[in-house]
């Protein structure tokens, strides 16, 4: 007997085992020409709608918007109200700051801010506690356009 024991296999003596690879690869189509090549030839083609390819979008919202986009009822996304556009702009006004130097200061693209002024962002705690930091008024909460102030005073401790 050897020293690895018994050698056994799944198979029996009389089936044959057959090796293959498996299908042909899945190739991208970038030109107009291949695809209707491949529709030719009668391949199966499948298109697939890449959201936010090549942009530089610091906010993620595709998943919402598949998913807004697939639904037939009229549903929408609540939108930051005009009052806060307002807001935003006559504190940024107030400070002399233009939108481009308010979107480079919160680290943001210049549309971020136009679509806040515009009320036609979604709403963003993040971006909107940013934009509260340089403005130094309140964006968020029951006390929207109340200066940002410190906290409240405590009562001094008893000895």
């Amino acid at each position: 007997m050897s020293k690895m024991g018994r050698m056994e296999s799944d198979s029996h003596a009389d089936e044959v085992t057959v090796l293959r690879k498996s299908g042909p690869p899945i190739r991208t189509v970038h030109k107009e020409s291949d695809l209707v090549r491949a529709a030719n030839r009668g391949d199966t083609i499948e298109t697939n709608k890449k959201f936010g390819a090549g942009h530089n979008i610091h906010q993620a919202g595709g998943v919402s918007a598949v998913k807004l986009d697939n639904e037939t009822e009229e549903l929408h996304h609540d939108r930051v109200p005009l009052s806060l556009g307002r807001t935003i702009q006559q504190a940024r006004q107030a400070k002399e700051i233009t939108q481009k130097d308010l979107a480079t200061k919160i680290n943001e693209r210049i549309q971020v801010v136009q679509e806040f002024e515009n009320g036609k962002a979604l709403p963003n705690a993040q971006v909107l506690g940013k934009m509260e930091r340089i403005l130094g008024v309140k964006l968020r909460g029951k006390e929207i356009g109340k200066p940002l102030g410190a906290a409240p005073a405590k009562p001094a401790a008893k000895k």
